[in-house]
């Protein structure tokens, strides 16, 4: 039987309640100590994990200390700086056009709304959520990462595949006061716990 919204509502309810219990302090874990930095290091973070973004980024803010170091960069010695991550050509046309267009368009700041961070290239939802919820505790939406994806739809939260369908189903589903905690919440959970590995999901804290 097709459970209902509100059956959806309450189980959300108590998936954050259980989370809240297990990581009451979970917080993002890339480690940068300016927005652009977050943002480079945000943008550095798809399909590798923080660890490695935390091991590269270290020695790449130490080369390139300000927005126009990066406006200046070399592509291709950039490229070779951040090869590691993996993508790396694309990251690296993403993160140097994403400094100039700061530098033109917005005078060195990083943005403040949802509309103004989706035109920056490398962009989407997910890296403007994160962005704008740590850089100025600005919450419109729910950054869907890996974790998030997978565990939405393995607690019964969502049955899209699609990252900015899943972020509408969860934003329905979560008070807002709730949005910008819970992304961490369940990464840790799935890091800790429940990984995408193949594993008995009985032997970790069940959170429903």
């Amino acid at each position: 039987m097709r459970e209902s919204f509100e059956g959806r509502k309450k189980r959300a309810l108590k998936i954050v309640q259980a989370l809240k219990k297990l990581f009451p302090k979970a917080k993002i874990s890339l480690k940068y100590s300016s927005n652009w930095e977050l943002l480079v290091a945000v943008i550095l973070s798809a399909q590798c994990t923080d660890k490695k973004v935390n091991e590269v980024a270290a020695k790449l803010f130490k080369k390139y200390k300000k927005l126009e170091d990066y406006v200046k960069a070399n592509p291709r010695e950039f490229e070779r700086d951040v090869h590691s991550c993996g993508f790396f050509r694309n990251k690296t046309k993403n993160i140097l056009a994403a400094a100039k267009m700061i530098k033109a368009r917005f005078k060195g700041e990083v943005p403040r709304t949802m509309e103004a961070m989706l035109t920056i290239p490398g962009v989407a939802r997910k890296t403007a959520n994160v962005v704008l919820g740590n850089a100025y505790g600005i919450v419109q939406g729910i950054a869907v990462d890996t974790h998030v994806l997978r565990l939405s739809q393995k607690l019964g939260l969502t049955k899209h595949k699609d990252p900015d369908k899943i972020e509408k189903d969860l934003m329905k589903l979560l008070s807002k006061k709730e949005w910008f905690n819970f992304t961490y919440r369940i990464i840790e959970y799935g890091r800790k716990y429940c990984s995408a590995r193949k594993h008995d999901c009985k032997k970790h804290p069940s959170l429903v």
